[in-house]
């Protein structure tokens, strides 16, 4: 595990992400009581070392990391559209992460676990080398202000570190709705030698992707959303 003191260059010194207050409804809490002990852990509270999520789930399955889940409208849909995967969720939000394990659980899904932290954290010290067979990052906080730019989560550091974490093959599957933030993604990602896109710019947006609110929001405020695609490639 990678010391405190002495972080990787990847190590962001400004999080991506406000925190919020807490307070959950009676629902939440409900959900939260009945799936935290064996769905969720503490990103902080993981033991050293890699998680191993095969043991975790209880079955060997293709690992999908969702970073930044929200609410879980979205999440749990694909959760319950793809039982043969291990589905793993990361937020710092904890109603979110209660309001996802209702959803799932409302959907019949059992296919998911969350973790509530860092995602540069998880990745950095928990997350082996090629352990992922896909990352989703959609509508991340766009921090549209210039001055705010550098708390953009998708920036060449973390996104070198999600390659690596990334199997040969694997993908990488963004989403945004603010133009000026999917040119940065497109170029960062573009020019990550382990990634390769597997389209000519802009991928299709994809039939089994939810609308998600932020989307929706767009829509009604005439902004284009945009879906980006890369693979994992070897280095030769």
């Amino acid at each position: 595990m990678t010391s405190s003191h002495q972080r990787p260059p990847h190590h962001r010194t400004v999080v991506s992400y406000v925190q919020r207050g807490e307070r959950m409804t009676v629902g939440q809490q409900r959900a939260w009581d009945r799936h935290w002990e064996r769905w969720g852990r503490e990103v902080k509270a993981l033991p050293a070392g890699p998680v191993h999520f095969a043991d975790w789930f209880g079955r060997e399955a293709p690992v999908v990391l969702e970073i930044g889940s929200g609410m879980g409208e979205t999440t749990s849909q694909l959760v319950a559209a793809a039982p043969e995967v291990n589905y793993v969720a990361v937020e710092v939000y904890k109603p979110g992460l209660a309001q996802l394990m209702m959803r799932a659980e409302a959907l019949g899904a059992e296919n998911l676990r969350v973790l509530r932290g860092d995602a540069v954290d998880l990745l950095t010290d928990h997350v082996e080398p090629g352990a992922l067979d896909a990352v989703r990052i959609f509508f991340p906080d766009p921090w549209p202000k210039k001055k705010h730019h550098k708390r953009r989560l998708v920036q060449p550091g973390f996104v070198r570190l999600l390659a690596t974490r990334l199997r040969p093959g694997g993908t990488l599957h963004l989403a945004t709705d603010w133009e000026q933030y999917a040119e940065q993604m497109l170029e960062v990602c573009s020019a990550e030698p382990l990634l390769r896109n597997r389209f000519d710019g802009w991928a299709p947006r994809p039939d089994w992707r939810p609308v998600t609110k932020f989307e929706q929001r767009a829509v009604e405020e005439d902004r284009v959303s945009h879906d980006l695609m890369f693979e994992r490639v070897e280095l030769t």
